[in-house]
């Protein structure tokens, strides 16, 4: 190690910033969730990228297409599901290729720890035909996003770097660089390659395949596909986490380590399948390289011994393997952690109404999907990002008497991100139900995010701030409500005017996130002389309520004031604490 060379100890979104940095990233966008949302948060801290949250993960990578198409060096980031919502961009941009370089960041989630599905984005490469990355360790997701933007012009095509939830949250050393300071390209007018048009689409179809025939090439030759030579009875093809597990489980097998995972280099592959007994693929989720090594002829084991459902470990791996288990891996007990709403959350007392008036209601992707759970039991469905309005348009026209039960629930971010489409699709179609906004003036569930109802950019610089009633008329709504999320009486009486009226309704709940920094409400404790233990105020679910010897108490560490359970009792047993 020279005397100038620095170390540190990064997550594997941290390393991908750093490696952003490093190599050149101009332009960085993207739509915040779990597991990726680190990485534009760290970005960001480095003045020379010009870092955005962007409305939806369609449009960041638009963002990114375009600075690219500039001349730029872009990168778009976002989860797994946010891949599908980007889909139409990304395989256009293959096909036009780029004037500068860009990366997509793509954070799968095996065991959807925090994801509505379970989904490989590996063959997102495959559909669309660019090169795909996968990192081990966060050293590899560093040098790896580094090395994308370099063959993104290289190969003039998009690459993925594609990391999974234990890559993008587990910390290693990484060994630091300074940033590249190439110039950003000029631009230069090419209607034939980036307007694609059916004419100019079908050469760039062909030129296509003939960018992905030098990029094959490349993959024979390059050092990210690496053997480890070791005992030769057992040679493992693996990539990304996978790797590190076959590393722990069988310290003494060869492995041919996969990092430039498409296209597969099918004549290296074959060459180590060759000088091994026998041939095992260990791979997370869907048979991917799999698929690949038995369709060039080549025979192997894997999903018959390897799930592909959820997260392999080293443990999973030597069970394949008849191995004892190591009981240093065996998971720690602990007692069990039921997710739900904060306390002081504005959106309890929206679906205690919900529940209370008997409503169906359609949801969508945020914190407000714990509305689901026991004690409210309000939501009916959540299916993804801006599905809740088009659904509850669906459901109406099934059964048009539903509308006035039918209440569908969208945040202020996921209202934004695809929820406007579905309100004016309920316009034009002529939807009677109603459409509740929940603003909580930030992207909660991910971390707090800000967005264009939060007033702020990422870098906390002002923002012009969506004015939803203004929005909501502009698309054609003519019954727009705004109401206080914690006032119990006026969210119901709201709520039954929508549901009465005959026609498209939306009702706009405000209330900044608990979480956000603001003035202190007060607290509550319970006169337990008036407390006649009907636990009619356990019925928002607050965990700042609980019982004891029959009686309501207030966990004072958790109140945060909002007052809903006191609105809730008849016997005047809850009240706020003097100013």
């Amino acid at each position: 190690m020279s005397l100038g060379e620095r170390k540190e100890l990064l997550t594997g979104n941290e390393a991908i910033a750093r490696g952003a940095w490093e190599g050149g990233i101009l332009v960085a966008s993207g739509y915040p969730g779990t597991p990726s949302t680190e990485i534009l948060e760290n970005l960001v801290k480095m003045p020379e990228v010009k870092c955005q949250w962007s409305t939806n993960e369609k449009v960041a990578l638009e963002v990114a297409v375009g600075a690219a198409i500039a001349g730029g060096r872009a990168m778009a980031t976002m989860k797994h599901v946010g891949v599908n919502v980007a889909a139409d961009p990304l395989f256009s941009s293959a096909y036009t290729g780029m004037n500068g370089s860009l990366i997509l960041i793509s954070a799968d989630e095996p065991s959807m720890h925090s994801s509505q599905n379970e989904q490989d984005n590996r063959l997102y490469a495959r559909f669309t035909k660019i090169g795909l990355l996968e990192p081990s360790d966060s050293q590899e997701c560093k040098d790896m996003m580094v090395l994308a933007v370099e063959y993104s012009e290289r190969f003039n095509m998009p690459f993925m770097l594609r990391t999974t939830t234990r890559i993008s949250h587990s910390k290693s050393v990484v060994s630091l660089g300074e940033r590249q300071t190439t110039a950003s390209k000029p631009y230069i007018k090419d209607a034939l390659r980036f307007v694609t048009m059916p004419a100019n689409a079908r050469n760039l179809r062909i030129d296509l395949e003939q960018r992905l025939q030098t990029l094959q090439a490349f993959s024979e030759e390059s050092d990210l596909n690496r053997i480890e030579w070791g005992e030769r009875r057992i040679g493992i093809i693996t990539s990304g986490m996978c790797y590190m597990h076959v590393k722990e489980a069988l310290p003494q097998v060869s492995i041919l380590k996969i990092g430039l995972s498409f296209p597969l280099p099918l004549q290296k592959i074959a060459a180590f399948a060759a000088q091994v007994e026998e041939l095992y693929v260990v791979e997370e989720l869907e048979p991917f390289l799999e698929e690949q090594i038995k369709a060039f002829g080549i025979s192997c084991k894997g999903k018959e011994l390897f799930p592909n459902i959820g997260e392999l470990s080293p443990n999973i791996i030597r069970k394949a393997f008849n191995l004892p288990q190591a009981a240093s891996s065996e998971p720690l007990s602990a007692p069990a952690r039921p997710p739900v709403l904060c306390p002081g959350c504005p959106h309890r007392g929206v679906f205690y109404t919900l529940g209370k008036l008997g409503c169906t209601v359609t949801g969508d992707i945020g914190c407000y999907t714990l509305g689901a759970l026991a004690p409210l039991n309000a939501v009916d469905t959540c299916i993804c990002m801006g599905a809740a309005l088009p659904m509850a348009l669906g459901m109406e026209k099934v059964h048009p008497d539903m509308a006035r039960k039918l209440v569908a629930v969208e945040g202020d971010s996921t209202f934004l991100h695809s929820g406007m489409t579905g309100l004016l699709d309920m316009v034009y179609n002529g939807s009677s139900a109603v459409v509740m906004i929940l603003d909580n003036q930030i992207t909660a569930m991910t971390g707090h995010q800000h967005n264009p109802a939060s007033g702020s950019h990422m870098d906390l610089s002002p923002a012009s701030r969506v004015d939803f009633i203004a929005l909501c008329k502009a698309l054609g709504v003519s019954l727009v409500r705004s109401v206080d999320a914690y006032d119990l009486v006026a969210v119901e009486t709201t709520l039954k005017e929508c549901l009465e009226s005959e026609e498209l309704a939306v009702i706009v709940v405000h209330r900044p996130c608990v979480l956000l920094p603001q003035p202190s409400m007060g607290l509550y404790f319970v006169e337990t002389s008036n407390c006649r233990g009907c636990r009619l105020c356990t019925r928002v679910g607050c965990p700042a309520l609980a019982f004891a010897d029959q009686k309501a108490t207030i966990v004072a560490e958790l109140c945060v004031g909002c007052g809903l359970c006191a609105q809730l009792c008849s016997f005047g047993a809850l009240q706020k604490e003097n100013p």
